[in-house]
C-alpha cells in the first residue's frame, strides 16, 4: 500500500519522488544559504571593513573572485573530486556535477550511512560548494593587503583542486580517514585548520605587506567590521546544523552548542583582553567569536552542552595566548605577515577542536549520526584510541596542505609574481582596481579655476563606467 502511494504521488507530481522529505530539503538548502551568507556578504563585509581604508577594495574583491570561480570550479570538476568514487585512497574521481540526471536522484553520502540524505544531489551539491568557498575566502584573510590580484586568480582553482578536495575527501567522501575512524563533524581539520596552515604557508610565500602598513593597519570601519562578523556567527547555524544532512535532533544539538561556545569564547576573549590590556577590544570580540566558532565545529552535533561551554573557554583562551604571548615571542611568526591572524584564529582553534571532539565526544550523540562506534577518551572503552586518531589525522592534514600550498605558490611564481610591486602598495585599491572604497564630497576630483569661477573635474579613470563618462566637467 506504502509503495503505492508513492507510486502515485510520483505520477502526480514527479517534482516530489517518495524519497524527498520536503522538510530536510527546505532545511538543507536553508542552511546553504546561510552559510553562503557567511561568505557573500559576510566576510565581503568583514575583510572590506577590517583592514585599512585603501585596501577594502581589493580585500572584498578577493572574497568576492573566489565565491564565484570555486562554484564553477566545483560542478566542473572539483565537487565529484571530494565525494565521488574513489581514485586513491585521499581523493575522488574528479567529473562534471552538471548533468540533469545525476542532480535529480537521491543524495548519496558515502560516509554516513546512518544519515541517508532525503533530498536530490543538486541540494549537496550546492552546499558542499558553499563550505569550500568559505574555505578559500578564510584563507585569504592572511595575504590581505599585498598578494597580486593575478596571482589569487590562479591559486583559487589551484587550491581548491589540490589541498580542499584531498580534504573534504578523506573526511567526508569516504577517504581513509574516514574509514579509520577520525572524527570531523562539520569544518574543523577540513576547513579551519586547512586554511589556518595554508594561510600562514601563502602569508611566508607571498612575502609581507609593506612597512607602513604592517605597523598600522587598522580597520577602516568598525560598525562595518561588527555587521560583518555577525553575518558570519549567525550563518553558522547553518554551517554545524547542515551537517547531519537532516533536519534532525542532532542539527538542533549542533546549532545550540555553536551558539554557546562562540558566546562563551567572545567573553573569555574581552575579560582577557581587559585583565592584560586594561580595555576591552571590539575587534579581540570579534577574534573570540571567531575561535569559539570554529573550535566548536569539529564535534558541534557530537558532544554535549557543558562540554561547549569547555570548548568555548578553551577557543577564547588558547588562540588569545598564541596571538598576544607566544606571537610576539616567536621570532618566525613575526616574520611571516599573516594579516588577519588566520594561523590564530583557524588553524589553532580547529586543531584544538578536533583534539577536543577525541577528548569529549558522546557516544549516544555519536551514534544520531555515525555509522561507527564512537566515543571521546573522556568516555573510555575505545576513546583514548580516538584522540591518538584525531592527532594523527591533524599531523596529516598539516603536512597535506604546507606541501601543497607551497608546491602551488612556487608553480603560480614561475609565471606571475606573488606580490604586488612597492609602488602599488603605496597606494592600495586606487591603483590596482582604479577603485576607491568611499567616494566622499571632494574625493576623485580635481578642482581648477575659470575666468566665471570654480569647476570639478573629473579624473580619469581605467574604469570605464564609473560616472558613465570620462572627463565631465561639472559646474559648481
Amino acid at each position: 500500500m506504502a509503495d503505492q502511494i508513492a507510486y502515485t504521488a510520483q505520477e502526480i507530481a514527479p517534482a516530489v519522488p517518495g524519497w524527498l522529505n520536503k522538510g530536510d530539503n527546505a532545511w538543507q538548502m536553508t542552511a546553504s544559504t546561510l552559510v553562503g551568507i557567511q561568505s557573500m556578504p559576510g566576510l565581503v563585509i568583514l575583510y572590506a571593513s577590517i583592514v585599512k581604508k585603501k585596501w577594502a577594495v581589493n580585500s572584498a574583491f578577493m572574497a568576492l573572485y573566489a565565491f564565484a570561480a570555486v562554484l564553477i570550479c566545483w560542478v566542473l570538476l572539483c565537487y565529484r573530486m571530494a565525494f565521488g568514487d574513489e581514485l586513491l585512497p585521499f581523493w575522488g574521481k574528479g567529473a562534471p556535477a552538471l548533468s540533469q540526471n545525476y542532480l535529480v536522484g537521491r543524495a548519496n553520502v558515502p560516509e554516513r550511512v546512518a544519515t541517508e540524505p532525503l533530498y536530490p544531489m543538486a541540494t549537496l551539491v550546492y552546499f558542499q560548494f558553499t563550505f569550500a568557498a568559505i574555505t578559500l575566502i578564510l584563507l585569504a584573510g592572511s595575504v590581505l593587503g599585498r598578494m597580486s590580484i593575478r596571482a589569487w586568480m590562479a591559486f583559487v582553482p589551484l587550491w581548491l583542486i589540490f589541498s580542499y578536495t584531498v580534504g573534504a575527501y578523506c573526511f567526508w567522501g569516504g577517504g581513509f580517514l574516514y574509514r579509520w575512524g577520525a572524527i570531523n563533524y562539520s569544518g574543523g581539520y577540513v576547513i579551519h585548520l586547512s586554511s589556518g596552515i595554508s594561510g600562514l604557508t601563502a602569508a611566508y610565500w607571498v612575502g609581507p605587506r609593506i612597512k607602513c602598513d604592517r605597523e598600522r593597519f587598522i580597520p577602516n570601519n568598525v560598525l562595518l567590521m561588527l555587521a560583518g562578523a555577525g553575518l558570519v556567527w549567525m550563518g553558522w547555524s547553518g554551517f554545524n546544523g547542515g551537517a547531519p544532512y537532516a533536519a534532525s535532533i542532532d542539527s538542533s544539538i549542533a546549532v545550540l552548542n555553536t551558539n554557546v561556545s562562540a558566546a562563551t569564547s567572545i567573553l573569555v576573549w574581552t575579560c582577557l583582553d581587559v585583565v592584560y590590556f586594561g580595555k576591552p577590544s571590539v575587534i579581540g570580540a570579534v577574534q573570540g567569536m571567531i575561535t569559539g566558532l570554529a573550535c566548536i565545529t569539529p564535534g558541534a552535533g557530537l558532544v554535549q552542552s557543558w562540554a561547549a561551554i569547555i570548548i568555548g573557554i578553551l577557543a577564547g583562551s588558547v588562540p588569545w595566548a598564541s596571538m598576544m604571548i607566544i606571537h610576539k615571542k616567536c621570532s618566525w611568526l613575526q616574520k611571516v605577515d599573516d594579516a588577519l591572524g588566520v594561523f590564530h584564529t583557524h588553524a589553532v582553534a580547529g586543531l584544538m577542536g578536533g583534539l577536543l571532539t577525541g577528548l569529549l565526544a558522546e557516544p549516544n550523540l555519536c551514534r544520531l549520526i555515525l555509522s561507527k562506534d564512537t566515543r571521546g577518551a573522556l568516555y573510555g572503552g575505545n576513546g583514548g584510541v580516538q584522540l591518538a586518531k584525531q592527532i594523527v589525522a591533524a599531523f596529516f592534514v598539516i603536512a597535506w596542505n604546507v606541501t601543497s600550498t607551497t608546491l602551488i605558490l612556487l608553480m603560480i611564481r614561475l609565471v606571475i609574481p606573488l606580490r604586488m610591486p612597492d609602488n602599488l602598495l603605496e597606494i592600495g585599491d586606487d591603483a590596482v582596481h582604479g577603485e576607491e572604497a568611499y567616494a566622499l564630497w571632494g574625493d576623485g576630483e580635481q578642482f581648477e579655476q575659470r575666468n566665471y569661477g570654480w569647476h570639478a573635474v573629473e579624473v580619469t579613470s581605467p574604469t570605464p563606467y564609473i560616472n558613465g563618462a570620462r572627463g565631465v566637467t561639472i559646474d559648481l
